[in-house]
């Protein structure tokens, strides 16, 4: 019965929260090897004139390594990235094995500052 009961609340000190910490990003030669390479398609060269770059990345690659890797290698902050997953799709081999499968790939979205660019050659 705490409700009826003499002895006084007991007060908890609430500490500040901590400070956020900041992702450490791998330097061991990895970022190199983040960005595969540039798409071009029609799509993804009108989006350049909008600062939209679209970049094939690997699987295992995170929004904070593709970051680093822009930051790194054509020297300029992205304003955010996006990643998109493309499913496999299955093609006509046209022979007697029929129908194979193109492999599933990985590319990401980089959305630069109005005003920034990035040369390709």
């Amino acid at each position: 019965m705490a409700i009826f009961s003499s002895t006084p609340k007991k007060t908890v000190k609430k500490t500040a929260p901590k400070a956020a910490t900041v992702k450490k990003l791998p330097e061991d030669g990895r970022l190199e090897n983040i960005l595969v390479a540039p798409w071009l398609s029609e799509k993804a060269l009108i989006g350049t004139e909008n600062g939209v770059y679209v970049f094939e990345v690997p699987a295992r690659a995170t929004k904070a390594d593709v970051k680093a890797a822009i930051e790194l290698v054509y020297k300029v902050k992205p304003a955010k990235v996006r990643m998109v997953n493309l499913p496999a799709k299955k093609i006509s081999l046209r022979t007697r094995r029929g129908m194979g499968a193109r492999s599933r790939r990985h590319k990401a979205y980089v959305y630069l500052k109005k005003g920034e660019t990035i040369q390709f050659a």
